[in-house]
């Protein structure tokens, strides 16, 4: 699966779109404007991240993450699977930030490894230390979250009814808040069942979004370690549904479809 320069795939996870560019023969320049200016939806491409695929000496593949406001981040659990799914592999190796992911390619559904979540506040960051699986804060109704980096930042809160959380208003003001030095991805989740979770995101960077694999993921755990629900966890967003399974010690697995939308061309100099 060699693209040339100027080519792209155009895919989604669960409605989670994404622009993927193969630059593993032809280095591809991605400064901030111009990741944002392909992510626009009414004068680019358009897509919730830009994802460049490189050459990589610690795996088989690396991928870089961009958000649709142009910065870079470390971790997509849905472009991962894209990725992934592009190689038509059994198997592949892919880093993504500081990690190694597995993917496992079962056709219809690609499932991910994940190295052991981190709750240390100095992992995910926080400003000061807490207790991360319990939180002493608040934001409105919002309250004692749980917090976890799973390749990146994640904030998790257990409601009763997630219909009655405004996630578009709240969502922002945490994303921003000064006791997260690097931003942080906003879950708030509902407990549906013993191994069942209705998930919301705000995606850091990129706002509501349809379905978030590395939310997904820090929800499911959150829940497991919190005992708020028992492996493996389904969880279910407004694109579909994902599955988590995690023993509560090692590593985690995220299982999902990828979807191939279309393949395209384009002049990136273009874009600024």
């Amino acid at each position: 699966m060699a693209l040339a320069m100027g080519k792209f795939v155009k895919m989604h996870g669960l409605g989670n779109d994404f622009v993927i560019i193969d630059a593993r023969d032809a280095p591809v320049d991605m400064p901030r404007t111009r990741a944002r200016a392909i992510a626009d939806r009414h004068m680019g491409i358009g897509c919730d991240q830009l994802i460049v695929i490189e050459p990589s000496t610690r795996a088989d593949i690396k991928m870089r993450i961009w958000n649709c406001d142009g910065g870079e981040v470390e971790a997509c659990g849905n472009a991962t699977r894209c990725v992934a799914a592009l190689f038509q592999q059994p198997s592949i190796s892919i880093e993504s930030g500081d990690d190694i992911l597995r993917a496992e390619n079962g056709g219809d559904i690609i499932t991910l490894t994940y190295p052991a979540p981190r709750f240390d506040a100095d992992a995910i960051p926080i400003a000061y230390a807490m207790d991360t699986l319990a939180m002493p804060v608040a934001w409105g109704p919002l309250q004692a979250p749980a917090a976890i980096n799973v390749g990146n930042p994640h904030i998790v809160f257990f409601v009763e009814d997630l219909a009655a959380i405004p996630l578009a208003s709240l969502g922002p003001e945490i994303e921003n808040d000064t006791l997260f030095p690097e931003r942080i991805n906003v879950n708030v989740a509902e407990i549906t069942g013993p191994s069942s979770i209705d998930l919301l995101v705000w995606e850091r960077g990129a706002g509501l979004t349809r379905a978030c694999g590395t939310g997904a993921l820090a929800s499911a755990l959150a829940a497991i370690a919190t005992r708020r629900a028992t492996s493996p966890v389904a969880v279910t967003l407004p694109g579909g549904t994902l599955h988590i399974a995690w023993d509560g010690r090692g590593t985690a697995t995220i299982s999902g479809p990828a979807t191939l939308v279309y393949r395209g061309e384009a002049d990136w100099a273009r874009f600024g």
